[in-house]
C-alpha cells in the first residue's frame, strides 16, 4: 500500500510537468511518419524498432539518474517516516519507469491501430517490439537509477557517466566489435563474439528484432554468430532471457544501494 502512494503521487506529478505527455508524442510522430513511408508494413516496424534502440536508453539513464537528484528532498523526507526503503525505492522507480513504457507503448501502438497496421501486418512482430521497448526501458531507466545512486553527491559526475554509457553502448559498441574481427578474424571468434553480443542489452535488442524479421543481410557479425548457433526462434528465447537478466540484476545491484546509501 505505501508503495502504491507513493506511485500515485509521482504520476501526478509527472502528469504536471507535461514533459511525459511529449515523450509519448515523440513516439507517435515518429511511428506515424514511419508507418505512411514505409507503408505499414516489415519496414516501418523496422524503422520504429532502430529509433527505438536510440531514443529508448538515453532518455531512460538520462533521466532515470537525474530523477534521483530531483527529487532528493522528497525522498528524505519520505525516509523521516515510517516507510520502509524496499516500499520507497520501488515506489520511486516506478513512479518513473512506469509512466515511461505507457508513453512508448501509447505513442507507438497508436499510430498503428488507427492505420490499420495491426491487422495487416504480423501481430506477433508489433507484440514483440512493443516489449522489447518496455523492456528496454525499464532496464535503462533501472541503470539510470543505479548511476545517480552512485555519484548520488555529484550530478555533473552521474549524467556524465549515463551519457558516456549510452554512447557506448549504442554507438561505439558495434564499432569495437568490427574492429575486433577484423583484428582476430584468422582466429576462432564465434564463441567470443557471442558472449560480447550478450554482454550489451542494446545489441541483443537489435538481434531479437533482426531474427524476428529473418535480415540477414543487416544482422551484422554478432547477429549472424547468434542465428548460427541458436537459430532464429531459439536465438530469441535467448536473447529476450538474457534481456531479462540484464533487468534483473542492475534493479537488484540499485535496490540494495538504496537501502544502504546514507541520505
Amino acid at each position: 500500500m505505501k508503495t502504491l502512494t507513493i506511485l500515485r503521487y509521482q504520476w501526478k506529478d509527472l502528469l504536471r510537468g507535461k514533459w511525459i505527455v511529449g515523450y509519448g508524442l515523440i513516439y507517435l510522430l515518429i511511428s506515424d511518419a514511419m508507418i505512411r513511408f514505409g507503408n505499414a508494413g516489415p519496414k516501418a516496424m523496422l524503422s520504429i524498432s532502430n529509433i527505438m534502440l536510440l531514443l529508448i536508453p538515453l532518455v531512460g539513464m538520462i533521466y532515470g539518474a537525474l530523477y534521483l537528484y530531483q527529487s532528493r528532498e522528497f525522498t528524505e523526507l519520505l525516509l523521516a517516516q515510517p516507510i520502509d526503503r524496499p516500499s520507497l525505492f520501488w515506489g520511486l522507480f516506478g513512479g518513473l519507469a512506469i509512466p515511461l513504457a505507457l508513453a512508448f507503448t501509447v505513442g507507438t501502438a497508436l499510430p498503428m491501430i488507427y492505420s490499420g497496421m495491426i491487422v495487416t501486418a504480423n501481430l506477433q512482430s508489433i507484440l514483440l517490439i512493443l516489449l522489447l521497448g518496455i523492456a528496454l526501458t525499464l532496464l535503462f531507466t533501472g541503470l539510470g537509477f543505479w548511476f545517480g545512486l552512485r555519484f548520488f553527491e555529484d550530478r555533473v559526475k552521474g549524467l556524465g557517466f549515463a551519457l558516456v554509457s549510452w554512447l557506448f553502448l549504442a554507438v561505439l559498441y558495434d564499432g569495437l566489435v568490427l574492429l575486433a574481427v577484423f583484428a582476430f578474424g584468422d582466429y576462432p571468434i564465434e564463441k567470443p563474439m557471442l558472449a560480447l553480443a550478450l554482454a550489451n542489452p542494446i545489441d541483443l535488442a537489435r538481434i531479437t528484432v533482426l531474427l524476428e524479421f529473418d535480415i540477414s543481410a543487416l544482422m551484422g557479425y554478432t547477429g549472424a554468430v547468434f542465428n548460427r548457433f541458436f537459430g532464429s526462434m531459439m536465438g530469441i528465447s535467448v536473447a529476450l532471457s538474457c534481456l531479462m537478466l540484464w533487468l534483473g540484476i542492475p534493479l537488484w545491484r540499485c535496490q540494495r544501494q538504496f537501502e544502504k546509501k546514507d541520505f
